[in-house]
């Protein structure tokens, strides 16, 4: 069953960062969205790409009074070492996200394979646009690494819905599920 749904409250939360401080949803909501980005962990050479990607996209996301933080189940030492080897020392980086948490916010969980450098669970790849009310806007949440949404289109997609004032989509979602 889905816990959150567009236009429904996001659970507030606060994980912290590798900047020594915290991320509290609540208090530090964007003017516009926040975009939340969670990624699997130092182990995915795609969410390497997608954060670097990410960090230089940064301005074009500031431009529109967007705040962005990437958040992975990685402990602090992984997390960093992502912020240090993948050169995205401009993103806000979150770590120590729960496996409640994360089932909380709908994200798929996984287990590490054996043999492979995978942690022993983590989180699977997801994009949540969350609005200053604290409510969900949109949500690309995956079960797999591949296929990421591109973030240049995501950012078309927030021009768009700003510019026209877009409604969130598939808010009756709760009805087809009773």
């Amino acid at each position: 069953m889905r816990n959150i749904l567009p236009t429904r409250p996001v659970p507030d939360f606060t994980v912290p960062m590798t900047d020594g401080g915290q991320f509290q949803l609540s208090q530090r909501l964007g003017d516009n969205f926040t975009l939340l980005l969670f990624y699997r962990g130092l182990h995915c050479p795609i969410c390497k790409m997608q954060l670097r990607e990410l960090q230089r996209k940064l301005g074009d996301f500031a431009e529109r009074g967007i705040t962005v933080v990437a958040i992975s189940m990685d402990d602090q030492e992984r997390a960093q070492k992502s912020v240090d080897d993948w050169d995205v020392k401009d993103v806000l980086v979150g770590y120590g996200l729960s496996e409640d948490l994360a089932r909380d916010l709908d994200l798929y969980v996984s287990s590490g394979r054996p043999g492979s450098d995978e942690p022993e669970i983590f989180s699977e790849p997801a994009l949540l646009l969350v609005k200053p009310d604290q409510t969900l806007y949109f949500a690309s949440i995956q079960s797999m690494p591949f296929t990421r949404p591109p973030l240049d289109q995501l950012l078309q997609g927030i021009d768009y819905a700003l510019a026209n004032d877009y409604p969130a989509r598939g808010e009756l979602a709760e009805s087809a599920l009773a």
